[in-house]
Formats: structure tokens, sequence, C-alpha cells
């Protein structure tokens, strides 16, 4: 192995761990960061394939990685949340919530090239060991804040891995409906569960790149086929009509744009961790120009019938544009599976000691036991739609919003970490004040927001979906067949 060098980065006192001979760090089960391993190396153009497709750990593969994951199956369930707020406010959420997730992003970035920094200052190697946010509160505030940071992030995640199931089976309903959405949710959590054999987000290099194509096809068919539909004859735009559906549709919203819990994961498979702090708010700002226009164009279209038809799918007419959008959201939602669930793998892996395993086989058998609760929840809660915005108000407001913002005052309220910090609060902000500050409008905005009505409304919608449709209902939403 090249010898390693630890370099000094004088703006902001980074301490980056480098490789001599091209600035890689290997990563369990993945070869090394800078381009493959050894073996690979002396390959040629194999090592050149596989570089090229398998071993990302640019700013690129980072913005690919965000914004991929960031917009996923909501895609579809934006123009419900806007028959629920209305027009103006679905792009008020958007807009804000946008600028929200990007910011607590940027916190979470901030701590982790804090906590990175001071154990590479103590000569501790991640080489092989991917970093987590639970361990990133643990090195910093204690492990009461781990524990917190484990239950939340592993909770939210199980969601997430459960919501990208129930959209498979939701979306490959509309192109083939010889089977139930039930049995199609045993078929693709089997097929989901190949994602055991995905080392860490190192590896996603070509499943990022592709599945951001798929949801820009995606949303530009939603927009482009609305418009051609046009408005359905006495389409009504009442919305928001009652206070349950009203922030009902805000805390998806708030989903949306609360897809960083894989962050810390995502900076870790960089080469240049520092270089994420404002790789977030460029995907948001792509991720913008999908979902304004196909939520509002589709909404235009079908107004309040959006109520009872929480997939956009469901209503346009099936042509092959639209059959070529179902297929390609499938596969985007596999690779979303596999980055809600990555995550999981390592935690489970390090709970049973073979994350530094250095067989893939072995970390692929231990890994399969995280898939069996998605699969089993996803059959007993198919309810696509409030599901989402459930998982939101419960999960996401502390995962991605309180949490970072708490954590990230309390780390730096004390003068002496203020001014040893590696990162400087941005330009315009006014200084630690002024990042304090925004701090609290978060944690209080989405405490009484997002958590408070947000939780409240949610849930009464998501028992409203179990009282009228049932536990392990087989056919969610289903039209029914003549």
């Amino acid at each position: 192995m090249a010898s390693e060098k630890v370099e000094t980065i004088v703006a902001g006192n980074y301490m980056e761990m480098e490789m001599a001979s091209g600035g890689g760090r290997e990563v369990p089960g993945g070869g090394d960061e800078a381009g493959g391993s050894a073996t690979g190396r002396t390959g040629g153009g194999k090592a050149a394939l596989s570089s090229l497709f398998w071993h990302g750990g640019s700013a690129y593969d980072a913005w690919f990685s965000c914004a991929s994951n960031q917009v996923a199956q909501v895609l579809l369930t934006l123009p419900y949340s806007f028959s629920q707020l209305g027009m103006a406010s679905g792009i008020v959420f958007q807009l804000f919530y946008g600028l929200m997730g990007s910011w607590t992003a940027y916190l979470i970035s901030v701590l982790y090239v804090e906590y990175r920094t001071r154990k590479e200052r103590e000569k501790v190697d991640f080489r092989n060991h991917v970093i987590q946010w639970f361990e990133v509160l643990d090195g910093l505030l204690g492990k009461h804040w781990r524990n917190m940071g484990l239950f939340f992030n592993c909770t939210f995640l199980l969601f997430g891995s459960v919501i990208q199931l129930i959209a498979c089976a939701s979306n490959i309903y509309y192109i083939n409906d010889k089977y139930d959405k039930r049995t199609w949710t045993y078929i693709f959590g089997a097929c989901c569960a190949t994602t055991v054999f995905i080392p860490s987000f190192h590896n996603y290099r070509i499943w990022s790149f592709l599945g951001l194509l798929m949801t820009t096809y995606t949303a530009w068919y939603l927009t482009i086929a609305a418009i051609a539909h046009g408005q359905v004859e006495g389409v009504t735009h009442s919305g928001p009509k009652k206070m349950v559906l009203y922030f009902t549709g805000a805390t998806n919203i708030l989903y949306t744009f609360g897809g960083h819990a894989v962050t810390v994961e995502i900076m870790h498979a960089m080469w240049k961790p520092q270089k994420f702090k404002h790789i977030y708010l460029l995907a948001t700002l792509y991720v913008l120009t999908l979902t304004l226009p196909s939520a509002s164009a589709v909404y235009w279209a079908f107004g309040d019938t959006l109520l009872d038809h929480s997939n956009a799918f469901s209503l346009l007419p099936r042509t092959a544009f639209r059959d070529a959008a179902v297929v390609l959201m499938l596969v985007h939602q596999f690779i979303t599976f596999g980055f809600a669930c990555t995550p999981l793998y390592f935690v489970w892996e390090k709970l049973l000691g073979v994350h530094h395993e250095a067989s893939p086989a072995i970390r692929a058998a231990a890994r399969l036991p995280v898939v069996l609760p998605i699969w089993f929840l996803a059959v007993i809660f198919p309810f696509f739609g409030p599901i989402n915005s459930t998982v939101g108000s419960l999960l996401v407001s502390f995962t991605v919003y309180v949490i970072p913002a708490v954590a990230h005052v309390a780390v730096f309220a004390p003068a002496a970490a203020r001014e040893s910090a590696v990162e400087r609060p941005p330009r315009g902000v006014g200084g630690w004040a002024g990042m304090f500050a925004v701090n609290c409008f978060v944690v209080a905005w989405v405490l009484v927001v997002g958590f408070g009505f947000g939780g409240w409304a949610s849930t009464v919608n998501f028992v409203r979906q179990v009282d009228t449709f049932g536990l392990f209902t087989k056919c969610y939403q289903c039209p029914p067949k003549h």
C-alpha cells in the first residue's frame, strides 16, 4: 500500500487523510476510493471500467446521489399534496422546506467534518470503517445523543425503505394489473433484497446517475402529459378545504426535502468530504425544477380528483410514455431502496461485528435479515401517499431537522469550541449568533408545524386509511375491475 500523509488544509484547519498515490481511502468491501483495488489497477481496461461505473467519490457523485435520493417516489405524491394544500401553499412550502432542508444538511456536514477532524488528529483510521450519523453525535456529544440519533435515523430509514416497496407495487399495477398490489409487494421485496450485494455509497456511481435521469424523465412526462391532457370536465381547485388535509400535505413536502438522513454516509464516500457543504443546496435547486412544474401541472389538470388518487400515474391515460415512466420509476425505487437500506446494513454489520469483514459474501448474508421487517411492514401498511406524511411528521421532523439544529448549537455553544471550529459560519448569516438564531427558528417551526400540527393531521389521515381499507389490504386505491 502506498505511504500515507496527513495534509492540513489551512482554510478551516481540516485534517484530511490522503493516500500519497492519489487521494483515496479504503471502504469495507468496496476497494479504495481512488479507483478500485490494486488488482483492478493492474487490469488496464477492467480498472478503467470499474472506475467509471463503480468507484465514485467525487463532488459530482455526491451531487447525483443527493439529487437522485431526494426526489424518488415522492414525485408521484406531490400533486396529491397540492390538492390538499392548494396551488399557492404547495409552491411556497416546496421552496421553504427546500431551503430549510438544505440548511440542516449543511449543519450535518459541518458536524461530520468537525468529528472526523478531531478523530484524525487522534490518529484514528477510518479506511475500513464507514462513519455514520449516530457515531458523529456520540463523538461530539456523548452516548445519549448517540442513542437518540440511532433510534430516529434507523426508524426513519426503515420506513423510508418500506415506502419504496409500497411505491413499487403501486406503480407496476398501472401497467400490469394481473396481480394485486400486495402480490407485487412480495415480488419487489425479493428484488430489492439484492441491494445487500452493493458494498457502500461509494459504489452507487452509475446507479445514482441513472436514477436522476429516470426521475427527470418522469417529472417532465407528468408535466407535459398533464398539459396535453388538459383540465378534466368540471375541474375544481378548492384546496385547502380542511386543516387535516392541509397539514398532511405540508408534512409530505417536509418529507420530500428531508431525504438527507444518509448525508453522513454519502459524505464519507467522498474523496474530499469537506467539499460537500454546498452540494445538497445545489441538488435541491435541481430537484425543484422537477417537482414544481410536475406537481403544478397535474394539479391544474385534475384538481380535487387527486384527493382520492395519491399516485399521479393513476389519473393519466395509459400510453407508451406513461409505461416508460412507470418502468423507470420502478428501477429508481430499487435504487432508492438501496440508498435507504445501506445505512441500516452498516448498523447491522457493526452490531454483528462483520463491518470490517473483507468477504462481500459474508457481509451480504449478514445483511439479509434487515430486509425482512421492511417487507412485512410494506404488506401491513400499503397506504401510498398517507404514509409519507406520517413518516415526515413523526420521524423526519426529528431525524433531519430538529436533531441536527440542536446538536449544532450544543457542540458550538462553548466559546472554546467556536474558537477551534473547523468550519466557520457562512457569510451573510450574522456569525455564530446568526447561525444559532436560524437553528432555533428551524427547531421551533418543525416542532410546532411539522411535528405538532403535521403529526396530528397525518396520524388522523393514516388512521382513516386503516379504518377504510384495513391492514394487509390487497389493493389500496385500486379501480374496480369490470
